[in-house]
C-alpha cells in the first residue's frame, strides 16, 4: 500500500493528525497461552495514540 494512501486511510479511520511508522519489542502472549519476545510494529499520532498494531517477528519465547 503506498504511504499516501495509507496516511488517508489512518486520517479517515482515526482522525486526522500527523502519523508515524514505529517499531519496538515487548513480551507478547498468543491465543495458544505462550509468551514470546516480538517485534511490533505501529502507527502512532499525538493525541490519538497507538493504533493498528502488528507483530512482525517472534524473537525468542519468554519465560
Amino acid at each position: 500500500m503506498r504511504v499516501l494512501r495509507l496516511i488517508a486511510v489512518l486520517n479517515r479511520t482515526f482522525g486526522r493528525a500527523r502519523w508515524r511508522k514505529l517499531k519496538g519489542v515487548a513480551v507478547v502472549q498468543l491465543p495458544n497461552g505462550r509468551m514470546y519476545l516480538a517485534e511490533l510494529h505501529w502507527y502512532e499520532a499525538h493525541g490519538i495514540g497507538k493504533k493498528a498494531i502488528k507483530i512482525k517477528r517472534l524473537l525468542e519465547e519468554a519465560d
